[in-house]
């Protein structure tokens, strides 16, 4: 492994807006100028692009890209966006924890070598990637949230279609997403406990609505940032995670930033 460059180190602003044709950073927004600065983890060349949010370097190292899920796409497209960015450009490495998941993939947030802007920015960006909702750090969750917020409001990509955001009153277009990555958004009817897991619901029949759940070692840390969850009653929010059937269609809450409180009930 070669030595880790100056510009792993000094991980600055990330735009919050990027052109879909030129990748030309726009001014950044100050909501996104702290960016996800972590620890170094190295750097190398890309020799492969394996899938949608995953690279190969020269050394053999697999790398996958934390804080992101792609979007749906063919088959035959699923790796042209981040292969247009990354393929055999040098990249530096910074995360969280460098630890290898269980195939030996390394998580890291990935910068083109010179650049201060992570590829996964670019990707939220192009509308190409959804934020998964899992990086624990606040300035960086923030970053990314920022990056697909301005994606959408200029509908590029996945945005272009308005069913991108599924509507928490239609669990049956959301049940037909069992095993995909989603984002749900709507009104929060009411707040229920039943033993050792909290129930969001959405609507009045709790079997076949759609409803967000959230374990009791959760509370803690939904606590810890800011939210009560009694209070989400008539609030609208967006949340975003593995669809899952329970009778009807369920998101189970595993990290804060899956979900977002917006303005108005």
């Amino acid at each position: 492994m070669r030595p880790v460059t100056t510009t792993a180190r000094r991980r600055g602003e990330f735009a919050a807006a990027m052109m879909t044709c030129g990748l030309v950073l726009a001014a950044a927004d100050p909501a996104v100028s702290a960016g996800c600065a972590f620890e170094p983890q190295g750097e190398g060349r890309v020799a492969a692009v394996i899938d949608a949010r995953t690279l190969r370097l020269q050394d053999g190292r697999e790398v996958r890209l934390a804080g992101i899920e792609p979007v749906a796409a063919e088959k035959s497209s699923r790796t042209a966006a981040l292969s247009a960015i990354v393929a055999n450009r040098d990249v530096t490495l910074s995360g969280e924890d460098d630890t290898p998941d269980r195939y030996g993939r390394q998580p890291a947030f990935v910068f083109l070598d010179g650049s201060d802007t992570p590829v996964q920015g670019l990707l939220l960006a192009q509308g190409e990637a959804l934020v998964s909702g899992t990086v624990t750090d606040k300035d960086c969750g923030a970053a990314l949230l920022a990056a697909e917020a301005e994606a959408r409001r200029a509908k590029r990509g996945i945005w272009t279609d308005p069913a991108a955001i599924k509507n928490a009153e239609s669990s049956g277009d959301i049940l037909a997403g069992i095993g995909r990555f989603a984002v749900v958004e709507g009104k929060v009817l009411s707040v229920r406990q039943a033993g050792a897991t909290t129930y969001l619901n959405f609507g009045r029949n709790w079997t076949r609505d759609f409803a967000v759940t959230i374990s009791r070692r959760m509370i803690p840390a939904v606590e810890a940032a800011g939210i009560v969850l009694k209070s989400l009653e008539n609030r609208r929010i967006r949340v975003r995670g593995w669809v899952e059937a329970r009778g009807g269609p369920r998101i189970e809450v595993l990290r804060v930033g899956q979900i977002e409180l917006l303005g108005g009930n």
